[in-house]
Parts: structure tokens; C-alpha cells; sequence
């Protein structure tokens, strides 16, 4: 079979796309690294193995795991992702994938491990550059959103480490499954009044996006708040446990009025980083959106009045842009610098 894989490890996703000839295939497999970061290399045979049966001709991986608190440094958690890859792979050639868009011996990676750390937006910020020589490329996760300039066919962040892209704004912290509700809004509207929230995880944005029909049941692939299943009727619950209240307290209409208030503070989150990180450019090229919360980013493109381009990939390609990224960067052959 042959064909190439690329890999992104995630703290709380890994996914994996294959590319051999015209057939790609795309697996993705919730995994929490910080319950039990033991069974990473057991997750990665897993996923390598489903998405691949026959070996692959070589894998490139990219990382954000490491900041996990399962490691009490960067530096511990990519040799650890590092180490699991290369035990799962079992001997297939295997590459990393840097900040400065360089795909690195696992060797090369271990010395360079800070630079390895959290470069998963680079891959996919490269591929489109090469699609879009002018873009801003919006990457909702299910936890982080990316909002990456792209001019003149270069990758032009101002940021690469995680506390760098936070300081210019190309980094927010919301997604589409897995943010605290508290950390989306501190009050909502409550009978016509505004309520405080309870800075409790009784609620995430899977269940505002599951009330509001914007994600299927399936789609919610992380653990529900309070471990119950992901239905309409228990998100609603959940989420009017962020004003202290339940079923019995708040109506069905009441709770999705909290629901379409957070959703629309999230787009205005990721708005107001696109307008930012856009303010340092001239003109006003389209959007690129990606990632499971690819909605949001449409939405966000429809407020700042930009059109709309999409990568010429599959919908679960795009879900799991960095993987796809980097078996479209490893199918072309070496290339890179960003």
C-alpha cells in the first residue's frame, strides 16, 4: 500500500490522515494524554494501524500534547510523544515537524524539542499558503482557535511559541468541544437581566453547540461535563447549571437564549482576534476556515465582510487539518521553510 501518514498528537485528540496516490483516509480518536499518558503509544499503534493497515512509507508528526499537565515541562512531554511515536511506528521512517516549517529527524527532534513543541498551525498554515497566496487561515479546534495571516505566499505570524502567538492574538483560547462556558462570558442573559456564571465546569461549548444544532450528537467526541450522555435534553442541563439553576428552574427556550448568547460571544472572540492580527496587513483577502469549529470561523468571516475560500480537501480532512497538512507536505516531497 505504501503512501505517507501524518500524525497530530494532541492532549486531547490524535488523528491521523493517510495519503497513497488519489485515496486519502482520515481517523481521529478522542484520548485524553493527562488520565493515563501510558497508553499513548498504544493509542498512536492503534490509530497508525486503522488509518494505514499496511506500512507507510514514511510519518511525519507534530505535536501539542506537551503541554499536558501529565509533564512538568514542554521539553518532557515532546521526547515523551516523541518516544511513543517512534515505539508505535516500529521502525517506519519518522519525521517532526518544527515552528520554522523544517520536517526534522526524530534524532534532530529530541535536541530541538521546544522548537517541536505546538507547531501543528504550521502545517497547515503552509499548505495553504501554497493554495492562497493572500488568506487568514482560521483554525477552530475543539479547544483553541488559530487565526494565522497569510501574505505574498509566506506564513506570517508574528508569533511561534504558544505564549508569543497569545501576546499577538494569533492564539485564542476557545473552541468548539471543550471550553468552560464560564471562560466564554462572565454573565448571560437571564429574564431580561444579566447573571453572573458559576465559575464551575458544569458546562462546555459542546453543549451549546449540540443545543443550537450546530454539532451532531456524535460530533461531541470529548467526555461530557458531569459524564452523562451528549443528548439536546442533557446539554441543556448542563448548561443551566452555569446560572446555578436546572430543569425544573429555567425553561427549554431560556437555556437556548444562554446557548445563542455564548455562541455569538465565541464568534465575537475569534472576530476580534481576525481583526487584529488582520490590522498589521493591507486589504482584506478571504478566510480560511478549518478544524471541527469551522462554522465559527465562517461566521466570523461573514462579521468582518470577507469572503470565503475552502482547501480543495474532504470535510474530515479539513477536521484534522495539521495531519492532513503534513501527509500533503510529506506526499509532495521535502519543501518547507515558512
Amino acid at each position: 500500500m505504501g503512501g505517507v501518514i501524518g500524525l497530530d498528537v494532541g492532549g486531547a485528540n490524535t488523528k491521523a490522515v493517510w495519503r497513497g496516490g488519489g485515496e486519502r483516509r482520515v481517523v481521529s480518536r478522542p484520548f485524553e494524554v493527562w488520565r493515563d499518558r501510558e497508553a499513548l503509544e498504544v493509542v498512536l499503534r492503534e490509530v497508525v494501524g486503522e488509518v494505514a493497515p499496511d506500512p507507510a512509507e514514511a510519518v511525519a508528526l507534530t505535536t501539542t500534547a506537551e503541554l499536558s499537565e501529565a509533564f512538568r515541562t514542554k521539553r518532557e512531554g515532546v521526547g515523551f510523544v516523541l518516544d511513543a511515536a517512534e515505539a508505535a511506528l516500529g521502525g517506519r521512517p519518522l519525521l517532526a515537524l518544527t515552528r520554522a516549517g523544517e520536517l526534522v529527524s526524530i534524532a534532530e527532534a529530541r535536541e530541538r524539542a521546544l522548537e517541536v513543541a505546538a507547531a501543528n498551525w504550521v502545517a497547515s498554515a503552509i499548505v495553504v499558503a501554497a493554495v492562497h497566496a493572500d488568506a487568514l487561515m482560521i483554525d477552530v479546534g475543539s479547544t483553541t482557535a488559530d487565526v494565522i495571516p497569510i501574505a505574498s505566499g509566506r506564513v506570517a505570524a508574528a508569533g511561534r511559541t504558544d505564549i508569543d502567538r497569545l501576546l499577538a492574538g494569533e492564539l485564542v483560547y476557545t473552541g468548539a468541544l471543550r471550553t468552560n462556558l464560564a471562560a466564554i462570558a462572565p454573565r448571560v442573559p437571564v429574564r431580561d437581566e444579566w447573571c453572573p456564571v458559576a465559575s464551575e465546569l458544569f458546562a462546555i461549548s459542546a453543549d451549546v453547540h449540540l443545543i443550537l444544532g450546530h454539532l451532531a450528537p456524535g460530533d461531541y467526541t470529548c467526555a461530557t461535563p458531569d459524564g452523562r450522555p451528549a443528548t439536546v435534553e442533557l446539554a441543556r442541563e448542563r448548561a443551566a447549571r452555569l446560572v446555578c439553576a436546572d430543569s425544573e428552574q429555567l425553561a427549554a427556550d431560556e437555556v437556548d437564549a444562554i446557548a445563542a448568547f455564548l455562541h455569538a460571544e465565541q464568534v465575537a472572540q475569534i472576530e476580534a482576534a481576525a481583526r487584529r492580527v488582520s490590522g498589521r496587513f493591507e486589504g482584506a483577502p478571504p478566510v480560511v476556515p478549518l478544524g471541527v469549529g469551522a462554522f465559527l470561523a465562517r461566521e466570523a468571516a461573514g462579521r468582518l465582510g470577507r469572503a470565503v475560500v475552502e482547501l480543495p480537501w474532504t470535510a474530515a480532512e479539513r477536521d484534522a487539518a495539521p495531519a492532513a497538512a503534513l501527509a500533503a507536505l510529506l506526499a509532495a516531497g521535502p519543501r518547507l521553510p515558512c
